[in-house]
């Protein structure tokens, strides 16, 4: 439903997805018809199509060997690379929704949810409503304020600044929070300029299912499909041009589907020797 969802957002927008693999036509056919995927898939077992993109993953061992550094190229419809979007680690990968959230974000909500706020609207999105265990999604805080009314950004100095705050359960690794460019307003009454933000603006902070501890990692590639809770608050001190409201801390909360990795093997006649 992942790939499937983020392949119909990929072609409202006039492009296309598609894959690099180390492994056989056979395999990859075989993996995609289990997993009902319809973009195309490339075979590259020496790792040659890799290599011209200046993608292989030169650090890699074992069976990882000669695969690329997990990511995406965005390629607009005349073939030109736009923007290019690369972890160094396959245990800390971007998912396809997630990329299109930062391409796209008006297609981003896979999930939402509307909160309610004191002086603001204010609505929980995510990226993915499910991922498997190394994958990395957007949780999002879409913001509305009315208008004449701002909150601080993160640099002001002297004033309560909005926040997002987040608590991830075991083996959920929290990136760092992304807020966006804030504007300097001129407050006549203290003559001061400050750091804010006003009308629509978006906050996210992106999350990698990734266990800590080996006993974690065993159980979350071994165990059956589970929820959790990623819960916190967003803190922020609402203002007009002549009164500042109290400050409040509204709760947050997104809930995830871990997905186990697929370890079913291909038929005995399609596996490497």
């Amino acid at each position: 439903m992942q790939l499937q969802s983020a392949k119909q957002r990929f072609e409202a927008q006039g492009l296309k997805l598609a894959a690099i693999s180390y492994d056989s036509p056979a395999i990859l056919k075989d993996f995609a018809g289990r997993h009902n995927i319809e973009f195309p898939l490339l075979a590259d077992p020496n790792s040659e199509i890799i290599r011209t993109f200046n993608v292989l993953n030169t650090e890699a061992k074992g069976m990882t060997k000669g695969m690329a550094y997990p990511g995406f190229f965005y390629i607009d419809a005349s073939g030109v690379i736009r923007e290019k979007y690369f972890t160094p680690k396959y245990t800390d990968r971007l998912t396809a929704n997630n990329v299109i959230s930062k391409l796209f974000p008006e297609l981003s909500a896979e999930v939402t949810q509307d909160i309610k706020a004191p002086h603001l609207q204010l609505t929980l999105a995510q990226s993915d409503r499910s991922v498997i265990p190394g994958g990395r999604v957007s949780l999002i805080a879409d913001i509305e304020l009315p208008p004449d009314v701002h909150v601080y950004s993160p640099e002001v100095q002297g004033y309560k600044p909005i926040q997002l705050t987040l608590q991830g359960p075991p083996g959920i690794e929290l990136q760092a929070v992304v807020y966006p460019n804030s504007k300097l307003l001129y407050l006549e009454a203290i003559q001061e300029h400050v750091p804010v933000f006003e009308g629509k603006f978006r906050i996210s902070q992106d999350l990698t299912v990734t266990p800590s501890r080996t006993v974690d990692a065993l159980r979350a590639v071994f165990s059956k499909e589970r929820t959790i809770s990623i819960t916190g608050d967003l803190k922020y001190q609402a203002c007009d041009r002549t009164v500042c409201f109290p400050p409040t801390s509204v709760p947050v909360h997104w809930q995830l589907q871990i997905v186990p990795l697929d370890l079913k093997r291909s038929p005995k006649g399609l596996q490497h020797k």
